[in-house]
């Protein structure tokens, strides 16, 4: 499977979990029950997975793009928790590693589409 297609939808799971179950998710992630802003992440997630699976051309390549990005900020802000002290060390570079693989996933999925139009221009 592609693996922009698997991370979009992991994207979709982890957001249907942040919605039905946020205080789960939460308490996952290291922090106090946040119904609200959990949901909100899970908002996120539902939407970017599904454009990124529905779209095609420039437009996926685009979705996986802010995709990276929103991954790359979220393991800073993940870093970060952890320089202050606000996210255990543990579960914060568990974060971190999940949200760099993602980003590192969007890469190889970008490099593989890329690799494919090669091939089928030679």
């Amino acid at each position: 499977m592609n693996p922009v297609t698997s991370l979009a939808l992991g994207r979709i799971a982890v957001g249907v979990a942040s919605l039905a179950k946020p205080e789960l998710v939460a308490s996952t992630m290291g922090q106090a029950p946040s119904p609200l802003l959990t949901q909100w992440f899970g908002s996120r997630e539902v939407a970017l997975g599904t454009l990124t699976l529905i779209a095609s051309g420039s437009a996926r390549r685009n979705l996986v793009l802010v995709g990276m990005a929103v991954d790359g900020a979220d393991a800073a802000t993940a870093y970060a928790g952890i320089q202050a002290g606000q996210i255990p060390k543990q579960i914060g570079f568990g974060l971190v590693g999940v949200a760099s693989f993602a980003v590192v996933s969007g890469l190889l999925g970008l490099r593989v589409k890329k690799s494919k139009k090669k091939l089928a221009a030679a």
